[in-house]
């Protein structure tokens, strides 16, 4: 009786193939935490710097030890009014984010839904318009507001941010309503319910965490814009993003006062985010295709 010898080298083959695969994920999480270290240095340098008294702002060499102190935060009140900064960036923030969801969810589904064959066209012609750079239009946009007498206003802002936001909404929404079945909205037209019905009971709440991942980016977008509000505020409307140009003077910077005031440019959209990124990651990954 003969005894069959089995040959282990098919056995190993799995073994193998999982240790490649273990050190592929080694590798590119090294690579990503590499990554986020090189842009997370600037950014906590900055952080660190709003802490350090002014002896040890420019030691040499360099140095992360240091007796913190508040006094950079004292100074950024005694200087400007923080409040009304943060209400400015808020109110055009939201504002804007608000009518480019209005205007650009609806027109996203329209599109979406269209039969026209040139709806695809039509959609990348929006989001052409978002990539157009803000300072070719500065000029026709300040004299538009000039001229209507919004000059200096929040209302000046969010509406040249909405002109922007909203194309890139309805680009935004027209890839996710396209990628969801018509199924229950044609069900709905059977059943009696008018389009505007359909749209409303059916298809938007299908689309929340893509609403909300709009929102998140027209509030970055307006929240982060400088440009605009630079040249469209008035010291009573000016959001965060342009009282940071305080910091730099005519023969040197505020490096303390700089890293205090970006500690209330920064934590309140990163709160957001951190709140929100559910709905950010399921809206990006589900609506852009």
């Amino acid at each position: 009786m003969s005894v069959t010898t089995l040959d282990s080298r098919p056995a190993r083959a799995p073994s193998r193939r999982r240790t490649a695969l273990q050190q592929r994920v080694l590798r590119e999480r090294t690579a990503l935490v590499i990554i986020l270290i090189i842009y997370m240095v600037p950014v906590l340098w900055l952080v660190a710097t709003a802490y350090k008294p002014p002896k040890d702002m420019f030691s040499s060499p360099p140095t992360f030890i240091f007796e913190p102190t508040l006094h950079n935060f004292r100074r950024v009140f005694e200087v400007f009014d923080v409040w009304s900064l943060l209400k400015s960036s808020i109110i055009i923030s939201l504002g804007s984010a608000v009518l480019s969801l209005l205007l650009g969810v609806p027109a996203g589904y329209a599109l979406a839904r269209s039969q026209s064959r040139y709806a695809i066209v039509i959609a990348y012609f929006f989001l052409a318009i978002r990539i157009v750079p803000i300072i070719a239009t500065l000029i026709p946009f300040y004299l538009m507001m000039r001229d209507i007498g919004l000059l200096g206003t929040w209302w000046a802002v969010i509406l040249v941010n909405t002109t922007l936001n909203c194309a890139f909404v309805t680009w935004m929404m027209f890839s996710y309503f396209r990628s969801l079945p018509k199924d229950m909205e044609e069900a709905a037209l059977t059943d009696g319910c008018t389009l505007w019905g359909a749209f409303w009971r059916v298809a938007l709440p299908t689309v929340i965490p893509g609403i909300i991942a709009s929102a998140l980016f027209c509030v970055m977008f307006s929240w982060n814009d400088f440009l605009v509000a630079m040249f469209l505020t008035n010291t009573d409307s000016k959001p965060l993003s342009v009282a940071l140009l305080a910091a730099f003077g005519t023969k040197d910077i505020t490096w303390g006062t700089l890293g205090a005031l970006a500690h209330f440019s920064t934590i309140p959209i990163m709160l957001m985010a951190l709140f929100l990124n559910r709905y950010f990651i399921q809206g990006v990954t589900r609506g852009v295709n």
